[in-house]
């Protein structure tokens, strides 16, 4: 229920075109959920404080100065890493980097960097590991502060590993990704 109201309030900041504000578990009101709620929420915090930590060895950018934006398609999805200072050239060449590099490793079935991040029992990640050359399309492309992957599939049992992989994303990249809509002519221009 908690990752539904998350990624509720994520695509209604994400429609209403305004920056989410980062939530810390420290100055939230808890008195109004009950002992499992805040247990789910302080794990899932350290979660995703874990895989920042992680991330670090994996992505060469600073994950707290970009949002990962996941947009699910009929065929798959788009992937889009921006910085949040889109001035900040030194960031937007490391992103763009990282993609291009990622879209190479994917492509080759190579997907060992997200299991680094976020475990080798990230949902989806088996399946996409078990994929054969060509099953999935990567196509990568610069976007104003950064760059976006797009990803597609013929295969049903990919486009779900594909979705599954997005949603854990969002889960484990917490204030620093949001869903986004891929529909009705595309991700939004960055």
């Amino acid at each position: 229920m908690l990752k539904l109201l998350i990624t509720s309030c994520a695509i209604a900041v994400f429609a209403s075109g305004t920056q989410a504000q980062t939530m810390d578990p420290s100055t939230m009101d808890h008195s109004h959920m009950d002992q499992a709620a805040h247990m789910k929420m302080m794990e899932e915090t350290q979660r995703q404080a874990a895989v920042a930590e992680r991330g670090k060895d994996v992505m060469p950018f600073n994950l707290a100065a970009t949002t990962h934006i996941f947009a699910k398609t009929a065929e798959g999805g788009v992937q889009q890493v921006v910085v949040k200072k889109p001035a900040d050239t030194a960031q937007v060449n490391l992103v763009r980097g990282h993609l291009r590099d990622i879209r190479e490793q994917f492509l080759k079935g190579d997907f060992s960097g997200p299991s680094t991040i976020h475990g080798q029992d990230m949902p989806g990640l088996a399946d996409l590991n078990a994929a054969k050359p060509g099953q999935i399309a990567i196509d990568y492309k610069d976007i104003k502060g950064g760059g976006q992957l797009t990803y597609r599939s013929a295969d049903a049992i990919l486009v779900a590993a594909l979705h599954q992989w997005f949603d854990a994303q969002l889960s484990d990249h917490g204030k620093d990704a949001m869903a986004g809509h891929a529909g009705h002519g595309g991700m939004p221009k960055r």
